[in-house]
């Protein structure tokens, strides 16, 4: 069978049903194409189940990209706000977590039901269950399906990344862009948790579960936030933010003790040694943790009486703050939030999101070379650039 419609949207995640909705406000004849039994699943799971769904202090500096600039046209005319303004519209009651992070109070689904809703209001058909075979182009797009065929004059790719396959990512989106001529970015795992090195692991994965605020550094990037140690190495959200910009084979800097002067107890002391040194860590870090910590860092024992010197002393406070960790990788895609690289967006208008060589084709959301933080900037990033494509199909 024939369908035909102005445009076809691939993908049923939170950029394309916002780009639907949109598209269908503005009298467009909009079909979505899912290849899921539900629309909006990625979206179910995220946040604990409760949709981190923006962040009140969305900025284009929490964007990973290679073009820095890209995303801040989309950004700035589709904001915080006005997706707050249509949750609220829905009556769906929801409050900030930490760091501008705003959650539904009960449900993810609150949210799909909320777009469901929507896309219902503005005429869009979403169709379940479809699996695309190929897609042509001659005056107009041809998505060939199993048994169905789609034809419009726009195409929206919003297909999504490689995380987690076993929610259906695929490499679908960038196939497609290949096809059209686009260039990609290298992808990568990204908001994934790090795996240690086997003598790491050996020394702390039997701490799994312990947690400590730290500050993760890599570069010039720097995140205050918890680390958690798992049965393969570090997670946590620290960690998780930090990763999106790590380099293989290169360290991880960890300041386990942020503004603190963890040794300043110890100087005070008749006795400057280890028993010393775990009471005053104790404080600082949890209790395992700081045991552990200390037995490999501190400073070569001398003796029960004997005490450490102000340099000693020096080099180890140096060492809570610059705790050195090489992963040997990440926990993959499997594990990962999301996709760092995509579609490079030099073949893309950062006003409509479609391919300046091929006209009536849009790239949105995750797909795209543009990366989020933690915390809902993903969320915010796929309801802009969708609202973007939407506004211009």
């Amino acid at each position: 069978m024939i369908h035909k419609f102005d445009v076809v949207v691939l993908g049923a995640g939170a950029a394309g049903l916002m780009c639907a909705i949109e598209a269908g406000k503005r009298g467009r004849r909009v079909a979505v194409l899912e290849r899921a039994e539900r629309a909006g699943k990625k979206i179910l799971i995220s946040g604990g189940g409760r949709c981190n769904f923006t962040n009140i202090y969305c900025q284009p500096e929490h964007f990973l990209s290679a073009n820095p600039h890209f995303a801040k046209s989309a950004l700035a005319r589709y904001t915080p706000a006005a997706f707050i303004a249509l949750v609220e519209k829905h009556r769906i009651p929801y409050h900030e977590k930490t760091l501008g992070q705003l959650f539904c109070d009960r449900s993810a689904n609150e949210i799909t039901y909320m777009l469901d809703e929507e896309c219902r209001a503005a005429g869009v058909k979403i169709f379940l269950n479809v699996s695309v075979r190929n897609v042509q182009r001659t005056d107009e797009f041809l998505v060939c399906c199993d048994g169905d065929e789609f034809r419009a004059p726009a195409l929206v790719v919003a297909t999504g990344g490689l995380s987690i396959p076993k929610m259906g990512a695929t490499s679908f989106g960038y196939d497609l862009a290949r096809q059209f001529g686009l260039k990609i970015q290298k992808t990568r795992p990204a908001l994934v948790p790090l795996v240690f090195g086997a003598a790491e692991r050996e020394h702390y994965c039997d701490l799994a579960g312990v947690s400590a605020e730290v500050i993760a550094a890599f570069g010039e990037q720097r995140f205050r936030e918890s680390m958690l140690i798992t049965h393969r190495g570090l997670s946590g959200p620290a960690i998780l933010q930090i990763s999106s910009y790590w380099n293989k084979g290169k360290p991880v800097q960890i300041d386990l003790a942020p503004e603190r002067n963890v040794t300043a107890t110890i100087r005070d002391d008749r006795t400057r040694n280890i028993a010393a040194a775990r009471a005053a860590f104790q404080g600082a870090l949890p209790k395992r943790f700081a045991i552990r910590w200390l037995d490999l860092h501190a400073p070569a024992a001398k003796g029960a009486k004997d005490t450490w010197s102000k340099q000693e002393l020096d080099e180890l406070e140096r060492r809570v703050h610059e705790w050195k960790v090489v992963p040997t990788d990440t926990e993959g895609y499997g594990k990962a939030e999301v996709t760092a690289g995509g579609v490079d967006t030099d073949g893309l208008s950062s006003k409509t999101m479609e391919a300046s060589k091929v006209r009536g084709l849009f790239f949105i959301g995750e797909v795209v070379d543009v990366t989020g933080h933690l915390g809902g900037f993903n969320f915010q990033w796929a309801w802009a650039s969708g609202a973007a494509a939407g506004r211009s199909v």
